[in-house]
């Protein structure tokens, strides 16, 4: 009975450090790509456990003291920028309030609590003699933009990573898959002309024969974690003034890749069924797993967690090796109006990393 007041001690202390980092880090503004404060809060955090600490633009790092380059790495990463406010907000987004047994603040919940979570996680391993494993924590910007200064920047500076934990608001249930993401742009030709007569070729209209396509295809292969690859138009553009038919349209597509196809294959799919152009933004954002029977995942399993495919992407995009997508909160709550987390569940967050990492590192 003393060891487990003692542990409830430490769960306790760690969670109050964290509750009163993650208030500190709602009341500053840290936009993607303007994270500078930010990453100076975490820094101090670093100092005051005497933990050294690296950092790369507005990226902060540490690895255990006992670091062993004989051994394998485990990286625990989660990002510290935001999006902007939405106008629905009530509340002042960077006035941290306490109220209903809820912590209200822009980006309490996305991704404030899982971030402090696995900083407060880190230092309980950090001094840590014999583990297993290696830790790397990694406090990274850039993520709600998908941006090259984050963890793709980071992680060529980091030893090779045998498996991650991404800490986004999953209730702290098992994210073990994670669907990839395309951003397709395409542009329908056409020819203009008058519109009160039988002239041009009107790029709507073609458009709309590529759209009706988009909407009703269905790539063959279906994942049995994600499900199908998903595609939705988002935007339509097209046309300067009522009489002129318009002689290019654009459309953009969102795209959600599971792991049955490369992001190639997907775009060879689209291009061979379409006229218009199509170009993507980017294929770096890659659909990521983990094995169901990784030691982490049995772990989390253990302690009565499930497992599910996640629809939306994270940081675990740009990573080669195995990843879980695990952390307090609730994704529903990202990026809405006066969005919060629950006090308890910054608590529950540590309790569930430290339970899970017990058993493998």
């Amino acid at each position: 009975m003393p060891q487990l007041n003692a542990q409830q001690s430490t769960y306790t202390d760690l969670s109050a450090d964290a509750f009163a980092l993650l208030k500190h880090l709602i009341a500053i503004p840290s936009f993607s790509r303007q994270e500078d404060q930010t990453a100076t809060q975490i820094e101090s955090f670093f100092q005051g456990k005497q933990i050294p600490f690296k950092r790369l633009k507005n990226n902060v790092w540490a690895q255990n003291r006992h670091f062993d380059p004989d051994k394998p790495t485990l990286l625990l990463n989660s990002h510290h920028d935001t999006v902007k406010p939405n106008p629905s907000w009530t509340l002042d987004p960077f006035e941290p309030l306490e109220r209903d047994e809820k912590l209200f603040g822009l980006g309490s919940n996305d991704a404030g609590g899982c971030l402090v979570s696995l900083l407060a996680t880190f230092a309980y391993f950090y001094d840590r003699p014999g583990m297993t494993y290696n830790i790397v924590m990694a406090a990274t910007a850039e993520e709600e933009i998908s941006g090259r200064d984050g963890l793709e920047l980071l992680l060529a500076e980091l030893p090779p990573i045998s498996f991650a934990i991404v800490g986004e608001p999953t209730e702290m249930q098992l994210a073990i898959a994670e669907k990839g993401l395309l951003v397709l742009d395409c542009t329908a030709h056409g020819v203009s002309g008058h519109a009160a007569r039988d002239e041009g070729d009107n790029a709507i209209y073609k458009a709309i024969r590529d759209i009706n396509w988009l909407t009703t295809y269905q790539f063959p292969k279906v994942s049995p974690t994600l499900g199908p690859v998903k595609l939705s138009v988002t935007i339509i553009n097209a046309g300067t003034q009522h009489n002129v038919v318009p002689d290019t349209c654009t459309f953009t597509i969102d795209v959600r890749v599971t792991e049955q196809y490369t992001l190639e294959e997907v775009i060879q799919t689209i291009k061979a069924n379409i006229d218009a152009e199509v170009k993507p933004r980017s294929i770096r954002l890659k659909p990521s797993s983990i094995p169901s029977d990784h030691p982490i995942v049995l772990a989390g399993l253990a302690l009565g967690r499930y497992t599910y495919g996640s629809p939306t992407t994270s940081d675990q995009a740009v990573l080669s090796c195995p990843s879980l997508k695990c952390g307090p909160g609730h994704s529903a709550r990202s990026h809405s109006a006066d969005e919060f987390i629950y006090v308890r569940e910054i608590g529950e967050g540590i309790k569930g990393y430290i339970q899970m990492l017990e058993q493998v590192v």
